[in-house]
Protein backbone atom coordinates (compact mmCIF):
# COMPACT_ATOMS: atom_id res chain seq x y z
CA UNK A 1 0.00 0.00 0.00
CA UNK A 2 2.83 2.38 0.78
CA UNK A 3 4.30 1.90 -2.69
CA UNK A 4 0.97 2.69 -4.32
CA UNK A 5 0.61 5.76 -2.09
CA UNK A 6 4.10 6.93 -3.01
CA UNK A 7 3.26 6.37 -6.69
CA UNK A 8 0.12 8.47 -6.34
CA UNK A 9 2.06 11.27 -4.64
CA UNK A 10 4.71 11.18 -7.34
CA UNK A 11 2.06 11.24 -10.07
CA UNK A 12 0.79 14.57 -8.74
CA UNK A 13 3.83 16.16 -10.37
CA UNK A 14 2.22 15.52 -13.75
CA UNK A 15 4.88 13.16 -15.06
CA UNK A 16 5.15 9.38 -15.04
CA UNK A 17 6.65 8.36 -11.63
CA UNK A 18 9.95 6.50 -11.60
CA UNK A 19 11.53 4.07 -9.19
CA UNK A 20 13.70 6.93 -7.87
CA UNK A 21 10.60 9.08 -7.22
CA UNK A 22 9.00 6.32 -5.14
CA UNK A 23 12.26 5.69 -3.30
CA UNK A 24 12.66 9.40 -2.46
CA UNK A 25 9.12 9.68 -1.11
CA UNK A 26 9.42 6.56 1.03
CA UNK A 27 12.84 7.51 2.39
CA UNK A 28 11.55 10.97 3.29
CA UNK A 29 9.31 9.34 5.90
CA UNK A 30 11.91 6.85 7.08
CA UNK A 31 10.82 3.79 5.09
CA UNK A 32 13.38 1.61 3.33
CA UNK A 33 12.17 0.92 -0.16
CA UNK A 34 12.24 -2.48 -1.81
CA UNK A 35 13.16 -2.06 -5.47
CA UNK A 36 11.23 -5.19 -6.48
CA UNK A 37 7.98 -3.94 -4.94
CA UNK A 38 8.40 -0.48 -6.42
CA UNK A 39 9.11 -2.01 -9.83
CA UNK A 40 5.98 -4.14 -9.57
CA UNK A 41 3.83 -1.09 -8.86
CA UNK A 42 5.46 0.80 -11.73
CA UNK A 43 4.94 -2.15 -14.09
CA UNK A 44 1.26 -2.57 -13.17
CA UNK A 45 0.45 1.14 -13.47
CA UNK A 46 2.65 1.98 -16.47
CA UNK A 47 0.74 3.96 -19.07
CA UNK A 48 -2.50 3.98 -17.05
CA UNK A 49 -4.38 7.08 -16.04
CA UNK A 50 -4.38 7.21 -12.22
CA UNK A 51 -7.84 8.78 -12.09
CA UNK A 52 -9.29 5.97 -14.22
CA UNK A 53 -7.62 3.31 -12.05
CA UNK A 54 -9.07 4.88 -8.90
CA UNK A 55 -12.53 5.14 -10.45
CA UNK A 56 -12.51 1.49 -11.55
CA UNK A 57 -11.46 0.53 -8.02
CA UNK A 58 -14.35 2.52 -6.57
CA UNK A 59 -16.85 0.76 -8.79
CA UNK A 60 -15.45 -2.60 -7.69
CA UNK A 61 -15.65 -1.61 -4.03
CA UNK A 62 -19.24 -0.48 -4.47
CA UNK A 63 -20.25 -4.09 -5.08
CA UNK A 64 -18.58 -5.35 -1.87
CA UNK A 65 -20.98 -5.93 1.04
CA UNK A 66 -20.25 -3.59 3.93
CA UNK A 67 -22.10 -5.38 6.71
CA UNK A 68 -25.05 -3.00 6.68
CA UNK A 69 -28.35 -4.29 8.00
CA UNK A 70 -30.20 -6.52 5.61
CA UNK A 71 -33.88 -5.80 5.02
CA UNK A 72 -35.87 -7.98 7.41
CA UNK A 73 -38.87 -10.00 6.25
CA UNK A 74 -42.29 -8.61 7.17
CA UNK A 75 -42.88 -11.22 9.90
CA UNK A 76 -39.69 -10.35 11.72
CA UNK A 77 -41.11 -7.06 13.01
CA UNK A 78 -42.56 -8.73 16.11
CA UNK A 79 -39.27 -10.44 16.91
CA UNK A 80 -37.38 -7.15 17.18
CA UNK A 81 -38.77 -6.08 20.60
CA UNK A 82 -38.02 -9.52 22.01
CA UNK A 83 -34.44 -9.24 20.81
CA UNK A 84 -33.99 -5.84 22.46
CA UNK A 85 -35.40 -7.20 25.75
CA UNK A 86 -32.97 -10.07 25.54
CA UNK A 87 -30.06 -7.67 24.98
CA UNK A 88 -31.10 -5.61 28.01
CA UNK A 89 -31.21 -8.74 30.17
CA UNK A 90 -27.73 -9.76 29.02
CA UNK A 91 -26.43 -6.25 29.74
CA UNK A 92 -27.77 -6.38 33.32
CA UNK A 93 -26.29 -9.84 33.78
CA UNK A 94 -22.87 -8.60 32.64
CA UNK A 95 -23.06 -5.69 35.11
CA UNK A 96 -23.70 -8.08 37.99
CA UNK A 97 -20.73 -10.22 36.96
CA UNK A 98 -18.42 -7.22 36.82
CA UNK A 99 -19.33 -6.35 40.44
CA UNK A 100 -18.29 -9.84 41.52
CA UNK A 101 -15.06 -9.68 39.57
CA UNK A 102 -13.57 -7.27 42.10
CA UNK A 103 -13.62 -10.13 44.63
CA UNK A 104 -11.46 -12.25 42.35
CA UNK A 105 -8.26 -10.57 43.57
CA UNK A 106 -8.57 -12.54 46.85
CA UNK A 107 -8.32 -9.44 49.01
CA UNK A 108 -5.12 -8.17 47.46
CA UNK A 109 -5.69 -4.89 45.66
CA UNK A 110 -3.05 -3.69 43.26
CA UNK A 111 -3.41 -0.05 44.25
CA UNK A 112 -4.46 -0.42 47.91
Amino acid sequence: MRYVSAYLLASLSGKEPSNDDIEKILSSVGIESDAAKASLVLKELKGKNVDEVIESGRSKLASVPTGAAVAAPAGAGAAAPAASDEKAAKKEEKKEESDNESDDDMGFGLFN
